[in-house]
C-alpha cells in the first residue's frame, strides 16, 4: 500500500527560470530556508511539516501572489496524459477542481477510473463534480484498506500478512501465549505453519501464565481494552483539549501502580483554555498531583521542534490521539477536496513525527469514528503503515476502559456546547456506535524511510477559480478575497497556529 501512495504525494519545488538560484541539496534548502535549525536525527520527525510550509509559502502557480519557485510534484507523462484523457472524455478541462482531484490519485487509480463507466456529472444531490470525482476517489482507495471497524488482533494479522481462512483458523486455536509468540516473531514472509511449530516449541504455559485456558486472542484483546500498558515508560496524549482523557489516564496508571510520566498535551494555549473551560485550572492541578506534565501550544506533527520535547526522544511506551481534526473551515463540509488535504496530512504527519519518540514495541491508540469524513479512518491506517506502525486491532470506544472523559470539540463551540461524557453523547452528526479505537504497535525495520508522503493542497488559483460551497455566489472582488483568506489559513495552520 505505501509502494502504491509513494509517487502520488512526492512534493518538492522546482525553480522558475527568472528565479535566483539556491544554493545546497533539497534536504538544506527545507531546513536552512525556513530559518530551523533541526539536530540530524530529528530531521525525518519535521521534514514534512516544513515541506509543506513552504510550498504553500512559495505558491507561484499563475494567479497566485507570490514568485520564485512553482510547484514539482514529479507527474510522470504517463500520468498526465491519463489526466488530460479523463478531463476531454468529461468535457471538464477548464474544471480547475476536478484537475485538483485527479492530480491527487496515483497512476492505477487513475487507470480504474478511465477503464470504468464514471462520470462526475452533477445530478440532484447538488454536489459539484470535484465534489462527486474525490468521493469516488476516496471510495477507491478505502477498498484497498482493512475495515474501519471492530477488528481483533488475527483479523488484523491475516490482512497484513494476507493469509487464507484456513491459516487464520489455526491461530485462532492458539493459546495466549503461542499466539503472542507468532505475532511477535512472524512477518509474513514464511510458512505460518512453521512460525506455529516455533511457538510450540517455544513457550509453555509455565512460561507465561497469564489465563492459560482462555482463547488465544481474547486473552490478547484485553490488553487493549484494559489498557494494560508498559508501566515503566511514559506515555504522551495529544490533542487533549479540556485534558479530562489525561486525568482519566492518570488515575488509572496510578492505580496500576506505574511508574511511567503521563504528558499531557493541548493544541491551544493555556489563555485561550481559560476562556472556554472553566474548570481547567483545576484539571491541571489535579494532573500534576498526579505527577503528569501539561505542555501546551503543542502541534503534534512538529513536535521535533519544540523545546518541551527535547531529551524524550525513544522514550514513549504509549500514544494517544482521541478523534483528531484540521478545524472547520466555514462553508465547506470535511471531506470537500480543498480542505480535507489538512485531515489527511495530519495523520501522516502524526505518525511521521512519532517515530522519533516512540519506542520500538511502544503503541499507539487514535480514536476516531468510522464514518467521519474529515480524517477518515483509512487516513489513520495507511499513515501508520507508511511508518512502519503495525496495525494490531480496533476496538470499539464503548469497550475501552478510558472511554469515559469528558468529550470536547476543541474550539470556540465548547465555550456553549459540550458533547455530555456521562451519556456517552457522541458529536451531532456521528453515531457512537461507530466510534472506535485503532491501536498500532512501532516495529521499525532499520531502513531509511523516503521523504514524507504528504497530500497536496491546492494552489491558490485553483482556490480563485472555485465555484463551491461559499464561493458559489460572490461577486469575483468578494471571491478572490475569501480565496486568499482560506490561503493565508492554510499557510497559518501548516506553521503550528490553531485557527478556529
Amino acid at each position: 500500500m505505501a509502494e502504491e501512495t509513494a509517487q502520488e504525494t512526492v512534493v518538492d519545488e522546482v525553480e522558475d527560470d527568472d528565479a535566483p538560484a539556491e544554493a545546497g541539496n533539497d534536504e538544506d534548502d527545507v531546513f536552512g530556508l525556513e530559518g530551523v535549525e533541526v539536530e540530524d536525527h530529528l530531521k525525518e520527525a519535521v521534514e514534512g511539516s516544513l515541506r509543506l510550509k513552504r510550498l504553500l509559502s512559495r505558491d507561484s502557480d499563475e494567479g497566485g501572489s507570490t514568485g520564485g519557485k512553482k510547484r514539482r510534484t514529479d507527474m510522470s507523462p504517463e500520468k498526465e496524459a491519463l489526466i488530460n484523457t479523463l478531463l476531454a472524455k468529461w468535457m471538464m478541462g477548464q474544471d480547475a477542481m476536478v484537475r485538483h482531484v485527479l492530480e491527487q490519485g496515483t497512476e492505477e487509480e487513475l487507470t480504474v477510473v478511465t477503464q470504468s463507466k464514471f462520470s462526475p456529472v452533477v445530478d440532484a444531490s447538488g454536489r459539484t463534480s470535484g465534489e462527486k470525482l474525490a468521493q469516488h476517489m476516496s471510495d477507491l482507495r478505502q477498498r484497498k484498506s482493512p475495515t474501519g471497524y471492530g477488528t481483533d488482533h488475527i483479523a488484523a494479522a491475516k490482512f497484513r500478512w494476507k493469509l487464507d481462512g484456513p491459516a487464520e483458523q489455526k491461530l485462532r486455536k492458539l493459546p495466549h501465549n503461542a499466539l503472542q509468540y507468532v505475532l511477535d516473531n512472524f512477518d509474513g514472509t514464511g510458512k505460518i505453519d512453521d512460525a506455529i511449530e516455533q511457538a510450540a516449541a517455544a513457550v509453555t504455559e509455565e512460561s507465561h501464565p497469564l489465563l492459560p485456558k482462555t482463547e488465544g486472542v481474547t486473552s490478547i484483546g484485553m490488553f487493549s481494552r484494559l489498557e494494560l500498558i508498559d508501566p515503566v515508560a511514559d506515555c504522551a496524549v495529544f490533542g487533549d483539549a479540556n485534558l479530562t482523557f489525561s486525568l482519566r489516564l492518570a488515575k488509572h496508571r496510578r492505580a496500576l501502580g506505574h511508574v511511567g510520566r503521563v504528558i499531557a498535551t493541548t493544541f491551544e494555549e493555556l489563555e485561550t483554555l481559560r476562556e472556554r473551560y472553566k474548570e481547567i485550572d483545576q484539571s491541571i492541578a489535579t494532573l500534576e498531583e498526579h505527577c503528569a506534565e501539561v505542555f501546551h501550544g503543542v502541534d503534534c506533527t512538529r513536535i521535533a521542534l519544540d523545546e518541551k520535547f527535547k531529551g524524550l526522544e525513544g522514550s514513549l511506551g504509549a500514544v494517544y490521539y482521541n478523534f483528531p481534526h484540521s478545524g472547520a473551515v466555514q462553508g465547506f463540509f470535511d471531506g470537500h477536496p480543498l480542505v480535507n488535504w489538512r485531515h489527511e496530512n495530519l495523520m501522516r504527519l502524526f505518525f511521521r513525527a512519532l517515530r522519533t519518540f516512540v519506542k520500538e514495541g511502544g503503541s499507539v491508540k487514535v480514536s476516531s469514528n468510522a464514518g467521519a469524513v474529515g480524517v477518515k479512518y483509512y487516513y489513520i491506517m495507511n499513515s501508520a503503515l507508511e511508518n512502519e506502525f503495525e496495525h494490531t486491532d480496533t476496538i470499539p470506544f464503548l469497550q475501552w476502559h478510558l472511554h469515559r472523559y469528558g468529550r470536547s470539540y476543541g474550539d470556540r463551540r465548547d465555550i456553549s456546547k459540550r458533547p455530555d461524557a456521562v451519556k456517552n453523547q457522541a458529536y451531532a452528526a456521528q453515531s457512537g456506535e461507530r466510534d472506535m479505537v485503532y491501536c498500532f504497535r512501532y516495529r521499525p525495520t532499520g531502513k531509511k524511510l523516503g521523504k514524507p508522503l504528504v497530500r497536496l493542497p491546492p494552489t491558490l488559483k485553483t482556490l480563485l477559480a472555485c465555484n463551491d460551497g461559499p464561493m458559489r455566489s460572490l461577486q469575483p472582488a468578494a471571491k478572490k478575497q475569501m480565496a486568499e483568506s482560506m490561503y493565508k489559513r492554510f499557510v497559518t495552520e501548516v506553521s503550528g497556529t490553531h485557527v478556529g
